[in-house]
């Protein structure tokens, strides 16, 4: 978790700023990040009176969504776009995990006959063989 350095005990994810606020920080219409919330390219936070709320990740994502409209994509690619790299972040994490798991089993029971090769080690298949 990465704190604001201006505001330290604001989080990344503290959805904490109002929609104008938000607007002028990710340099977009307030309409059009009313938008993006319906169409679930950014979920702020709700106030007690149901006003967004915006996190610094949200006004990251909402700067993604921006280069990548001036880039040509349209928002439905944004979203499978968003989408999957939220899947293969997750899948890095879990994979870390498990991986952390493995060495932890492999140095607790290393195996007979096998040899644990180098992190940095790359193998090769050919096939003519």
């Amino acid at each position: 978790m990465m704190v604001d350095q201006e505001n330290p005990e604001h989080s990344d994810d503290e959805a904490v700023y109002v929609i104008s606020v938000a607007s002028q920080l990710s340099g977009m219409h307030p309409q059009t990040l009313r938008q993006y919330d319906k169409l679930g390219l950014v979920s702020p936070g709700r106030a007690s009176g149901r006003g967004r709320r915006y996190s610094l990740r949200d006004i990251a994502s909402l700067r993604n969504i921006q280069r990548l409209v001036g880039d040509g994509i349209n928002l439905a690619g944004i979203k499978r776009i968003m989408e999957l790299e939220s899947a293969v972040a997750s899948m890095a994490i879990e994979m870390a995990k498990l991986r952390t798991e493995v060495d932890a089993l492999l140095e607790a029971n290393p195996p007979k006959g096998l040899v644990r090769r180098d992190k940095s080690t790359i193998v090769i298949y050919n096939e003519d063989k």
